[in-house]
């Protein structure tokens, strides 16, 4: 398992990173890393992002 930022700006940065030059997809990621999904989406929306499939990325 990854070891995964708990700031909401540092996690926001980590994920598009790892989407951007690793992993096709949020799922991709999440399941390569065990990291919760939902938990990811709620913590990063709680900051104003939401997931696009179609970028994959936060924006």
């Amino acid at each position: 398992m990854y070891k995964i930022p708990n700031d909401p700006y540092m996690l926001l940065s980590y994920i598009n990173m790892m989407l951007r030059d690793r992993y096709d997809s949020l799922e991709e990621f999440c399941s390569a890393s065990d990291t919760d999904m939902e938990a990811i989406k709620e913590k990063l929306k709680a900051v104003g992002y939401e997931y696009s499939a179609e970028l994959n990325q936060f924006k």
